[in-house]
């Protein structure tokens, strides 16, 4: 953009709050921000004597091609649409933010005759109570097998539920309390409910005096099996209480963010406090973080709190005053449906060590990080020397092959990015090839489907720096032929066996090929060259049985009349869930099977006539 351009349009900006956005001279978003006055903001990005430090300020001259507003009525509506034109548009320059589908949260719904937890990736507006979102799936399954273990909520979905004839064997190991059979009584199942809605919720004080008052009760009565379990029950609680720092007497729910930085290296790191207790510690990883620290707080509440079910505390504690921050806290509130307060850096109170632990613990979160990238650049630069590659490489890949018997093939490709698994870049393949039980064929055309989207430049399929074949000699032919085929001649490729070293088969190593070499490559074992691609070959090894297991699961749970034309998946479950299996389908008359709800006469007429082809005989249509 030209200056004089550049001038008009700035003269001509409202003073409106509202949104900004910088589009390169391709007419690609690259930044969105914010602002109290669009005019105030967006000037500071043009003085000449400007302290804004951003890594993308002295890159504007080059990169900028226009700049686009979007007035608001109100700061609240700015930071919501900032918020949704970040998510649309992907920019460059902007804090993104994981997802809210990859973090899993706790479901309870209250509303069943029979209420169960279960994890889920989109918390919604309906009706039900959501926990989370927790960090790591680790962590959620974790929680909710403590709650299995000491409050015995059933486990089972709705449909087994319904179907089940005799108690599973969570109720003989004392894990639920067997409703789907036994008379339970409503109320003391709906008392286990509440205490596990208090657990999930941090309200751990209000849980042990509740089940101490039910326990003396139950032992006045001479209830003692009762009394012993009650006493289980606050003994977990206490256990995981414990395991928890003290950070007050208040209780105020709180979450405290601290943010450390050197460079555009940023960590941002979250204390979740619930009734005085630190109930869990979250930190987000900016490898390059071109915002400013108020903009780049704004964004990280802004995508925290935007998801669905989210759980929002009494008070929001920052380090740094946000850009917006009036907007923001009226949004929180709108959100929450009731008062949320934004404190800013306080200085005395409660929350003050709360605030000092978190930068405590972002700086000691950036440093191990830092240390992690550290060891992991020591591993390529000694992986380079090896291999005798131009560069250490940042990306590398890894393909591995698993079958299940000579059937069901799969490929698996995973990536590993500055030594650490790209979890994103993983690719799966079914083999398509009609003989999968050969490892080369199918080595042949998950390779071939890789390298061909790869050298299209298909997003998301770019080439790594290294790409490593699990096996020996043989697979790593068919990748070099692969690429000859394709016309790939830049990229780096090895294999990785594991053979044995001598006659007697006493000791099994680790060898390394690479092309129009005899003899393998000398890499010293457990050095740090061998270790990187022993992590990738491991990480494969692992996906691709994952990948295959998750489609014999699939395979194992289709039935013969799944696939049926005219019948539908619908249909098929209700037939199956009516009679108990398709040898029960067979034996019903075709009376029995229209009567099924969600079926019908001309579903029906096409299940029977699977099964017993040629004995009904009815007209085209069954209206008169």
């Amino acid at each position: 953009m030209r200056e004089e351009e550049l001038r008009a349009r700035l003269d001509t900006l409202p003073t409106s709050p509202g949104c900004y956005l910088f589009k390169n001279k391709k007419g690609v978003v690259v930044y969105v921000g914010k602002a109290r006055s669009l005019r105030q903001r967006v000037r500071q990005y043009f003085q000449a004597n400007s302290s804004d430090y951003r890594y993308f300020i002295p890159l504007l001259d080059r990169v900028l091609g226009d700049i686009e507003t979007v007035v608001t009525a109100s700061e609240k509506e700015a930071v919501l649409l900032e918020n949704s034109l970040i998510k649309q548009h992907r920019p460059r320059y902007n804090v993104r933010l994981r997802d809210d589908k990859d973090y899993l949260s706790v479901r309870l719904d209250k509303r069943v005759a029979w209420p169960r937890l279960e994890v889920v990736r989109r918390p919604r507006v309906d009706g039900a109570v959501y926990f989370g979102p927790y960090p790591s799936a680790t962590e959620a399954r974790r929680t909710l097998k403590t709650i299995n273990r000491h409050f015995q909520l059933r486990t089972c979905d709705n449909e087994e539920f319904a179907s089940r004839t005799r108690p599973c064997l969570e109720f003989q190991i004392k894990r639920c309390a067997g409703p789907c059979v036994l008379p339970v009584a409503p109320e003391e199942y709906a008392a286990q409910v509440e205490y596990v809605e208090m657990f999930l919720g941090g309200r751990t004080r209000e849980l042990v005096g509740s089940l101490e008052v039910e326990m003396r009760t139950a032992s006045a009565t001479m209830e003692f099996e009762r009394a012993a379990r009650l006493r289980d029950q606050i003994s977990a609680v206490a256990k995981v209480t414990e395991a928890q720092r003290v950070a007050e007497v208040s209780d105020v729910d709180r979450d405290v963010m601290g943010l450390y930085r050197e460079g555009d290296g940023v960590v941002v790191t979250l204390l979740l406090v619930r009734n005085g207790f630190v109930r869990d510690t979250q930190s987000l990883v900016f490898g390059r973080a071109e915002l400013p620290d108020d903009e780049l707080i704004s964004q990280v509440i802004a995508g925290r709190y935007a998801a669905e079910g989210t759980t929002i505390p009494d008070e929001v504690v920052l380090p740094i005053e946000p850009e917006g921050s009036v907007g923001i806290a009226e949004w929180l509130t709108e959100q929450r449906g009731k008062e949320v307060r934004v404190v800013v850096k306080p200085s005395e109170g409660s929350a003050a060590p709360l605030l000092a632990m978190a930068m405590e613990n972002a700086r000691h979160a950036f440093r191990e990080k830092r240390m992690a990238v550290a060891s992991a650049g020591g591993q390529a630069e000694a992986l380079a020397r090896a291999l005798d590659l131009e560069e250490p490489p940042r990306t590398i890949e890894c393909v591995d092959i698993s079958h299940h018997a000579g059937a069901e093939t799969v490929g698996a490709v995973v990536c590993l990015l500055d030594g650490i698994a790209d979890k994103r870049a993983y690719k799966g393949f079914h083999v398509r090839t009609e003989n999968t039980g050969d490892d080369y064929r199918a080595m042949y055309e998950v390779l071939s489907r890789r390298f061909r989207r790869g050298k299209n430049n298909e997003k998301g399929w770019e080439l790594p720096d290294l790409f490593v074949v699990d096996g020996g000699r043989g697979q790593l032919n068919i990748a070099v032929t692969v690429l000859q085929e394709l016309g790939i001649t830049d990229m780096p490729v090895c294999s990785l066996a594991k053979e044995r070293e001598n006659v007697l088969g006493e000791k099994v190593v680790d060898r390394v090929y690479q092309p129009g070499r005899k003899n393998p490559v000398t890499i010293r074992d457990n050095g740090p060259a061998l270790v990187l691609l022993a992590r990738a070959r491991d990480e494969a090894h692992r996906f691709a049985n994952k990948t295959r297991e998750a489609l014999h699961h699939k395979k194992r749970l289709r039935s013969e009349l799944d696939d049926l034309p005219g019948l539908g998946p619908v249909a098929a479950r209700a037939l199956l869930r009516t009679f108990g299996s398709v040898a029960g389908v067979a034996e019903a008359t075709y009376a029995e099977l229209s009567g099924v709800p969600k079926v019908g006469p001309m579903r029906a007429r096409a299940a029977y006539e699977h099964l017993h082809p040629g004995v009904l005989q009815l007209p085209e249509r069954d209206d008169p």
